[in-house]
């Protein structure tokens, strides 16, 4: 027997939610900064991912980093070392962010610097594949990550993660000649759950993909007026 259950509650608690997420998302554009929602299970990468970005951008861009963990500072601690502010969020025992999370994060941010001077928000989400998703935090875009460890059929079996995505990472690419494992597969299988989606197969220890990604980066933020105003990309305009 399969059935499938909609909680009032849940769908309550989601609209609640929404609430501080457009809030959180006028403060972004008040600010003229992107906020990307990274998110993926344990262990696909996320956090290695971020050491890359930072390290490649931090001189391009002005960046905050929001980590998400349930408990420990290990990952913001890891992040830390490139130079750039990073609000530790512990969860407990959720396993998501919500934008009331991130609005006390980005209290923290006023309150310690100004925030029209950073370009670029990224949070790192709590490790899971089913409920980051389903919760919006004020972000413009979601990223997923999916490692090739995690095999071609999680878009199948957990579908709304992929669904929602923005742009999705293929990461540990590296990896696949060393498991049974077809990329492609991975990629025609995300195509059913989110024609639209951008796929972008990367990995952090040999550099696949990643200037691919830097420069996905980069559109988002020309794709702000806000953001083109702050820095005088002025849209030229036909005579």
């Amino acid at each position: 027997m399969h059935q499938t259950f909609d909680a009032a509650l849940g769908i309550n608690l989601l609209h609640a939610n929404q609430d501080g997420a457009d809030h959180n998302r006028e403060h972004f554009d008040e600010w003229g900064m992107i906020c990307l929602n990274v998110m993926s299970s344990p262990g696909a990468g996320k956090t290695a991912l971020l050491e890359k970005t930072l390290a490649a951008l931090t001189d391009e861009l002005k960046i905050v980093v929001i980590e998400g963990d349930m408990t420990t500072r290990l990952d913001a601690e890891r992040l830390e070392q490139y130079g750039v502010p990073v609000i530790a969020i512990n969860t407990g025992r959720s396993c998501h962010l919500d934008s009331k999370m991130v609005a006390g994060g980005l209290h923290q941010l006023v309150a310690d610097y100004d925030p029209t001077e950073f370009d670029l928000v990224l949070v790192e989400n709590v490790g899971n594949l089913v409920c980051p998703a389903e919760f919006e935090i004020g972000e413009h875009a979601k990223v997923a990550l999916l490692s090739v460890t995690e095999g071609e059929d999680k878009p199948l079996k957990y579908p709304i993660m992929f669904q929602e995505a923005d742009c999705l990472l293929i990461t540990k690419t590296d990896l696949a000649p060393y498991l049974e494992v077809d990329v492609d597969r991975i990629a025609a299988n995300v195509r059913q759950m989110n024609p639209n989606v951008t796929i972008i197969p990367v990995s952090a220890k040999t550099g696949e993909g990643l200037d691919v990604w830097f420069n996905w980066i980069r559109l988002q933020l020309l794709g702000l007026p806000q953001f083109r105003v702050k820095h005088k990309f002025f849209d030229s305009v036909s005579a």
